[in-house]
């Protein structure tokens, strides 16, 4: 998958110069400062980006699985049903042994018929995380799904995310230096300017929070956020 070109809303720029290489069967991490354009590329890659205006070419990934920060269930669905809520908008019929699956997979095999607010923050993103699984898309696009969880949350999800995706393709938004550093295969930094690629460490994902690698690369990605652009 590849994105190069520029991108505007109402004439304003919101980024240029973009040439980005997603690796397959990979996750590549996208890092920046706050209005750079980053969750603008999930949107066009998702083919939700209603109202920007794209000059470049894009390679079409087919349909895609994408996370968002807010968990977005819907509040008067059971667990199972929000798990099931994509093959119902598309008018098919749901496959409820394949979604009580996934719950058991995300470890809320006994939360099937509860309401989302009878759940915990990081609960509901494991119930988001099930329904993307449901979608069952070779690409997954993951724009801060964990920023709003406490610490320790925020580490399980990244666990259990990074071993249910193995083997597809994820592109990850993110604002957290260690999260790319745990996750990232592929670690890059949006620029007004351009990408900037950071080494990430080589070792198999998802790492663990105080290996040397992870804080080296972890510091290296601080050095260059806190660089002027």
């Amino acid at each position: 998958m590849r994105m190069t070109g520029s991108a505007t809303i109402d004439g304003m720029p919101i980024f240029s110069q973009l040439d980005l290489v997603l690796t397959p069967q990979s996750w590549t991490c996208l890092l920046g400062a706050s209005g750079v354009g980053k969750s603008t590329v999930l949107r066009l890659f998702a083919g939700l980006a209603e109202g920007v205006t794209f000059d470049g070419s894009l390679s079409d990934p087919g349909r895609v699985a994408m996370m968002a920060q807010q968990d977005l269930l819907m509040p008067w669905l059971s667990v199972l049903d929000n798990v099931m809520l994509g093959a119902r908008l598309r008018g098919e019929r749901p496959d409820k042994d394949r979604a009580r699956d996934r719950l058991v997979q995300v470890g809320l095999a006994d939360h099937a018929d509860k309401l989302p607010r009878a759940l915990s923050g990081g609960q509901r993103q494991r119930v988001a995380l099930a329904r993307t699984l449901m979608e069952d898309r070779a690409v997954v696009l993951l724009d801060e799904p964990f920023s709003a969880l406490d610490a320790l949350n925020r580490a399980q999800m990244q666990e259990l995310t990074a071993e249910l995706l193995t083997g597809r393709t994820v592109l990850l938004v993110t604002h957290d230096p260690n999260e790319a550093a745990r996750l990232g295969q592929k670690i890059l930094i949006m620029t007004p300017s351009g990408l900037v690629e950071v080494a990430a460490p080589r070792t198999t994902i998802p790492r663990d929070i105080y290996a040397p690698d992870v804080v080296r690369t972890q510091t290296d990605l601080f050095d260059q956020l806190r660089r002027p652009t």
